[in-house]
């Protein structure tokens, strides 16, 4: 291997005795890895290096006890998106697109590289983690419980944007496909088998043998299904009339607020009748308007960082009474905003379990219900009555607050509980 191999810090190339190599995801400093902007374009240098090099294939495994890969790195998305509403509207869609299609990109270079490459996973391969899983040619996973992969973009307001709407249908199939994207359902050991999203099932440990064991039989290939001669892409007729009845029921189900579900019901429309190149870039153009708007920070917030900050307090015993006594203050406070303006609960307010009619958004990058004075005024109560509760509790206290209040329906996740809902009075 007379290759020189280019300087990584984010990841490991080891090259092996039988003509292989192992990439390996080691993010120094982390517990678990991550996709930070230096890890995607530190993949996207790999995928270079690998299609001129010699090598006879790749393990790519990980250097954490704790998994694969758990996704993407939240406080840089945060910065980006702080980044792409900062410009200008008309220079918003270019940014995101060319901030985010960097990782997309890389796993596709590197599924197309012509080399065979093994995925050995041994923990959880999440977002990010489970799309470059995916755009590896052989799979293999573990039996353990927590070696699991899936999409869980979607609880957060957002949608896989590395090919993750285009390989996880053509993989598993379209429905159990949507399954994955659209409830965050997680595949592990038999059921990741028969649906085919691994190859393989080992013993803990085992992985990486295994791998190797692939890329040296005859069986090995650098070539997905979806790149072979006589690949064509699906006509709309076999996706539309599925697709259309699931948009029907996610609309329903999330009264219209959530942008996400039908933003990647869009995608796998757009993708699933073309070539993955241009699949993974019908994507990404969703996914860039997608990151424009405020639910998925609301949600970043309030669902992922809020719900983390809440099971470490759950666990510790550490959700004091003025946090719960806020809680069941803004309860009464909103019990009364939704008898006094029943309609709140189509924004969302009180709205578990009720057969209400779904909506959609027409305010552009805004709330839908900003655009209803009636509305705007009875939220905007909401907001103002709240505010001296809310203001007892330090920043710590008031993410759990509005962790609650989203989980438990009193304020909808979209809003990001008193802190979104705070935002989006005073933006109208």
């Amino acid at each position: 291997m007379t290759d020189t191999l280019p300087s990584l810090t984010q990841f490991r190339i080891e090259p092996q005795d039988n003509g292989l190599v192992h990439l390996v995801f080691d993010c120094p400093d982390r517990s678990m890895n991550v996709f930070s902007n230096k890890a995607i374009h530190e993949l996207g240098q790999f995928a270079d290096w690998l299609r001129a090099s010699d090598v006879r294939g790749v393990v790519v495994r990980s250097g954490k006890p704790t998994g694969f890969c758990a996704g993407a790195d939240l406080n840089e998305l945060g910065a980006a998106y702080d980044m792409i509403v900062a410009a200008p509207a008309y220079e918003r869609f270019d940014k995101a697109f060319n901030h985010f299609f960097p990782l997309g990109h890389a796993i596709r270079r590197m599924e197309t590289s012509g080399k065979p490459v093994a995925a050995a996973i041994a923990g959880v391969a999440l977002g990010g983690g489970c799309e470059l899983a995916m755009g590896c040619h052989y799979r293999v996973a573990t039996s353990a419980k927590h070696a699991m992969l899936g999409l869980p973009e979607c609880a957060v307001g957002l949608l896989p944007g590395a090919g993750g709407t285009q390989r996880i249908t053509r993989i598993v199939g379209l429905e159990l496909g949507l399954d994955v994207l659209l409830f965050g359902r997680n595949l592990q050991g038999e059921d990741a088998l028969n649906a085919g999203l691994v190859h393989e099932i080992v013993d803990e440990g085992a992985e990486v043998a295994a791998a190797e064991a692939w890329l040296l039989s005859d069986a090995a290939h650098g070539t997905q299904p979806w790149d072979q001669p006589d690949h064509r892409p699906a006509p709309h007729s076999e996706s539309a009339s599925l697709i259309e009845t699931t948009r029907t029921r996610e609309l329903a189900r999330m009264l219209g607020h959530e942008p996400a579900p039908l933003a990647i019901l869009d995608c796998v429309e757009l993708g699933f009748m073309q070539y993955m190149d241009g699949a993974i870039r019908a994507e990404m153009s969703v996914f860039s308007r997608l990151i424009q708007r405020p639910e998925p920070r609301n949600m970043i917030r309030t669902m992922f960082m809020g719900k983390q900050a809440y099971d470490k307090a759950k666990r510790a015993g550490t959700i004091d009474d003025a946090t719960e006594q806020a809680k069941t203050d803004v309860l009464q406070i909103v019990e009364r905003a939704v008898e006094s303006c029943p309609d709140l609960k189509r924004a969302g307010f009180l709205a578990q379990g009720a057969d209400l009619q779904p909506v959609r958004s027409n305010a552009g990058n805004g709330f839908w219900f900003t655009s209803d004075s009636a509305l705007l005024e009875a939220a905007q109560a909401i907001s103002d009555q709240a505010a001296p509760v809310a203001d007892t509790l330090d920043d710590s206290q008031k993410l759990l607050l509005d962790h609650m209040l989203a989980a438990e329906g009193i304020v909808p996740g979209y809003l990001g509980g008193l802190f979104g809902l705070k935002a989006a009075c005073a933006a109208d």
